[in-house]
């Protein structure tokens, strides 16, 4: 924005002043830049909109957990889902409209991607909920890139996204508390490796080996494991960050005994530790979600075998809580 400033003649400070209405006072209205000229206001609008989503429904579940569903300028639907942590908010973004990744689990892919989300669309997702939570006083403390989409397909706008949202004069969400997961687009994890952020880094795993991953995960045909762990190793030589591994438990399909054993072997000696996801069911997909106990059992296996791991809690498990779901019903009542 300065750089834009600049170029139109107008002193550095103008810029400034525009990230502080933005980011700050958080406007959706360019003609709220009441200490900006109007012909300033005029040539703003030629070139820029201020907020690119229209809001078409929100839900709101009992543990605090909302979920968004926004329309773009074009018509495309997308979600978002502020979820409530005993250490803050967190917004997880989409950064696709659609995805082609074909997750046999996943209710994001049961439509193909139609196209990237620009990185003012991702802005403007995190800008809507903060306004939100303003409401209250309250304010994000954490951003994931998790939605819909594979973000590491829109490498580029997803980077400069997050240089928004983590910049001082954007929201200012630390590096730390911003992550971005990847299904293991090796060539891009590399990119990002070399990158040298501090942006935390998640790989959605969810099969310790290649037989199982194939059949859950198409992209393990592209880039099966051998290569992904090689990607990831050179991650950490570069920058000795803990990574994050995101397994979903899907009951009868990747929770044994065995299954925990070979995810043991396959992470013994890293620098990571693995989420264990309860599956938010999806009626298109058929898969069930284990029990807590069940779910307490492959948790054990794995902190017997040094491996450290959680068990996510689950959030908005009375709303449409999987990643997608709500937009795949809006989809199916308006037949976009």
């Amino acid at each position: 924005m300065c750089e834009y400033a600049l170029d139109h003649g107008w002193k550095s400070y103008r810029g400034h002043q525009i990230f502080q209405w933005l980011y700050r006072n958080r406007v959706f209205d360019i003609d709220e830049m009441t200490n900006v000229s109007k012909e300033t206001r005029e040539i703003l609008k030629k070139d820029f909109i201020v907020n690119p989503l229209e809001l078409i429904k929100k839900q709101v579940s009992h543990d605090g957990t909302t979920k968004f569903l926004f329309k773009t300028s074009d018509g495309a639907l997308l979600e978002s889902v502020m979820m409530v942590f005993d250490y803050g908010r967190s917004v997880c973004v989409s950064s696709q409209v659609g995805c082609n990744m074909g997750c046999a689990f996943c209710a994001s892919g049961l439509t193909k991607k139609k196209r990237d989300l620009t990185s003012g669309e991702m802005v403007a997702q995190v800008m809507y909920v903060q306004k939100e939570l303003d409401k209250d006083n309250l304010r994000l403390s954490h951003i994931v890139v998790m939605g819909t989409g594979e973000p590491f397909d829109n490498y580029d706008n997803v980077m400069n996204f997050l240089a928004t949202v983590n910049h001082d004069r954007g929201l200012g969400i630390g590096s730390r508390h911003i992550t971005i997961s990847t299904c293991g687009i090796v060539p891009r994890i590399y990119d990002f490796a070399n990158e040298h952020t501090q942006y935390n880094l998640a790989i959605s795993l969810h099969a310790p080996n290649d037989e199982l991953r194939d059949q859950l995960m198409p992209v393990n045909h592209a880039y099966p494991l051998k290569e992904l762990m090689e990607a990831i190793q050179y991650y950490g030589k570069e920058n000795n960050r803990r990574l994050t591994f995101e397994y979903i438990l899907l009951k009868g399909v990747n929770d044994h005994p065995e299954h925990a054993k070979q995810l043991s072997k396959l992470l013994h000696g890293m620098n990571a530790y693995v989420n264990l996801i309860p599956y938010n069911a999806v009626d298109e997909k058929g898969f069930k979600s284990v029990t807590h106990d069940e779910a307490m059992v492959f948790y054990d296996l794995l902190m017997k075998n040094y491996v450290r791991c959680t068990i996510r809690k689950e959030h908005g498990n009375d709303i449409d809580a999987a990643c997608g779901q709500l937009r795949i019903k809006e989809i199916k009542k308006e037949g976009i």
